[in-house]
């Protein structure tokens, strides 16, 4: 059983999924963390040298490769779902959970994160929540596919206990 996170960048997916793994006994995935030591290169480096196409194209071959694996949550890069028929995979091949979260909310929290991330480099304030308003509508429709949906979630908030047993509830009745 493959639990995926998924949601726009800032959602909080990282630590979501880290404390879910830790709740259900799982093994822990940070996509974008095994694009990295996969391919000895950051983030911010790759982009610098290659475009976003080739990105999407590697990232969708080391996303098929965790089936091999089990009892996992994989923290999804936020496009993730969008390209290469993603999503169609990820829900055919585990349980998908979507940290859904205003434009507004997204925006406050990547302009406070320390996080450098290569789509939003030299983007001002405004341009930052365009881009995050128009790149979650477009990326919406693949996100609202997700088996689960948690709205509105606030990582800071403990327990968020309620949040895992609805998705250890329905991974139990959908993959039985």
């Amino acid at each position: 059983m493959r639990i995926y996170i998924m949601g726009f960048m800032g959602s909080g997916k990282t630590i979501f999924g880290k404390r879910l793994a830790a709740y259900s006994n799982f093994d822990f995935l940070d996509l974008d963390v095994y694009f990295e030591e996969k391919h000895q290169i950051n983030m911010l480096d790759f982009f610098a040298s290659h475009s976003e196409a080739a990105f999407r194209e590697m990232e969708s071959k080391l996303l098929r490769e965790t089936i091999q694996r089990d009892q996992l949550v994989i923290s999804l890069g936020g496009g993730t779902p969008c390209f290469h028929n993603n999503m169609d995979w990820l829900l055919e091949t585990g349980l998908c959970v979507y940290l859904q979260l205003s434009p507004k909310a997204l925006h406050n929290r990547l302009l406070h994160s320390k996080k450098k991330r290569p789509l939003l480099l030299g983007k001002t304030p405004d341009e930052l929540l365009t881009y995050v308003s128009s790149t979650l509508a477009e990326r919406e429709k693949y996100y609202l596919r997700a088996h689960i949906i948690i709205p509105g979630i606030s990582l800071k908030a403990d327990p968020i206990e309620q949040s895992f047993q609805k998705i250890i509830d329905k991974e139990t009745e959908e993959f039985k």
